[in-house]
C-alpha cells in the first residue's frame, strides 16, 4: 500500500468511485477538486498495485490556529478493515500537528462513519438537527491530539 499526497490528476479517480463506495447515495457534489488543488498537503490518497484504495481530504483551519479539519474521507470497500483508514487518519494527524484539535462531520444515518472516528479516539461534539441549513442533521465530531 502507498499513501502519498493527493495530486489534482487523482480527482477524477476518486470523484468517479465515490458514489459506489457510499452505497449508491449521491455524495459526488460534496467533495470539489479545490481539495486536489489547494488543500494536497493535508489530502491524501491511497493505492494497492497502481489501484485506488482510499482517500482522505482535509485541511488546517484558517480561523482557529489549533485546528484541522478532515472534509471528506473514504476506502473502497474490498480495502475495508485492514486499517488503512486509520492509516490515512494519521497520515493527517501528522501533517496538521502541532495542531491539537481534529474535527469532522458526519451523518446520523451513517452509523459506521461515527463508529470508525469513535475508534479512532473521535468524540461526538453534538448532534446538529440543521447544520448546513439544509434540515438534514450532522454529528459533529472532535479529536484531541497528544
Amino acid at each position: 500500500m502507498v499513501v502519498r499526497h493527493a495530486e489534482p490528476a487523482d480527482y477524477g479517480r476518486v470523484i468517479s468511485v465515490v458514489d459506489e463506495w457510499w452505497g449508491g447515495r449521491t455524495m459526488a457534489a460534496m467533495l470539489p477538486k479545490l481539495f486536489f488543488v489547494h488543500f494536497r498537503d493535508t489530502s491524501f490518497v491511497a493505492e494497492a498495485d497502481g489501484k485506488l484504495a482510499g482517500f482522505l481530504c482535509g485541511f488546517r483551519s484558517q480561523t482557529y490556529d489549533d485546528e484541522a479539519y478532515v472534509h471528506f474521507a473514504g476506502v473502497d470497500p474490498a480495502h475495508r478493515g485492514a486499517g488503512l483508514g486509520r492509516l490515512l487518519y494519521e497520515r493527517f494527524f501528522e501533517a496538521v500537528r502541532p495542531r491539537t484539535i481534529v474535527r469532522a462531520v458526519t451523518s446520523p444515518v451513517n452509523e459506521r462513519s461515527v463508529a470508525f472516528h469513535q475508534a479512532l479516539g473521535f468524540e461526538v461534539e453534538r448532534v446538529d438537527d440543521a447544520y448546513d441549513g439544509r434540515n438534514e442533521a450532522r454529528v459533529l465530531l472532535v479529536k484531541r491530539l497528544g
